[in-house]
C-alpha cells in the first residue's frame, strides 16, 4: 500500500477496513508444504529419468544431465498442451515454476495461447516471448562465470 493511512481521506479508510474484512486469508503455510512437495515430485521424476539414461544409455552421471533436462521440458510441454500441467500448477504453485519444467510450460504456453493468429505470426512470433529473455540472461550469465573462471585460472587461483 503506498499511502499511509495518515493520508488517507476518511472514505479511503473505510474502504481498507471494509477490503481488510472481506479479504480472503490465504492458507501461506499449506500453499508453501503443497510446492514443497509438488516441486519434489518434479525432481523425484527428474532423478528418475536421469537413472534410466544413466542405466540404458550408458550415460555417466555428469553426462546425462542434458538429456533429462530436454526430457523434463517435453514432458511440461507435452502435460501443458493436454491441459493437465495447469491443474498441477493450480495446485502446486511455485513448485511447478521453479523447476526446469516451468520455463518449458511458459513457453508452450505462449504458443497455444497465440495459436488462433496462425503459425508464423501467432505461435512462432509468441513462443519465446518469456523463453527469449530466460535464455538471454542464462547466455549472458555463462559467459560471465567463464569469463571470471578464465580470469582465476590465469592468475594461477584455481
Amino acid at each position: 500500500m503506498g499511502k499511509d493511512k495518515k493520508n488517507l481521506t476518511p472514505e479511503q479508510q473505510k474502504y481498507q477496513v471494509l477490503q481488510q474484512k472481506h479479504e480472503i486469508k490465504r492458507p501461506i503455510l499449506k500453499n508453501c508444504i503443497r510446492a514443497f512437495w509438488v516441486g519434489g515430485l518434479i525432481c523425484t521424476v527428474g532423478q528418475a529419468i536421469t537413472y534410466f539414461y544413466i542405466y540404458f544409455f550408458n550415460f555417466t552421471e555428469q553426462t546425462a544431465g542434458n538429456p533429462t533436462v530436454a526430457t523434463m521440458v517435453f514432458l511440461s510441454m507435452l502435460l501443458t498442451g493436454f491441459g493437465i500441467y495447469d491443474h498441477l500448477a493450480q495446485f502446486g504453485g511455485a513448485g511447478t515454476a521453479v523447476p526446469v519444467t516451468g520455463f518449458g510450460n511458459a513457453v508452450i504456453s505462449a504458443a497455444i495461447e497465440h495459436r488462433t493468429e496462425g503459425f508464423v505470426l501467432g505461435v512462432g512470433g509468441n513462443m519465446f516471448k518469456l523463453a527469449g529473455s530466460v535464455i538471454l540472461f542464462g547466455v549472458f550469465s555463462a559467459f560471465v562465470v567463464a569469463l571470471i573462471k578464465t580470469i582465476l585460472i590465469q592468475w594461477g587461483v584455481l
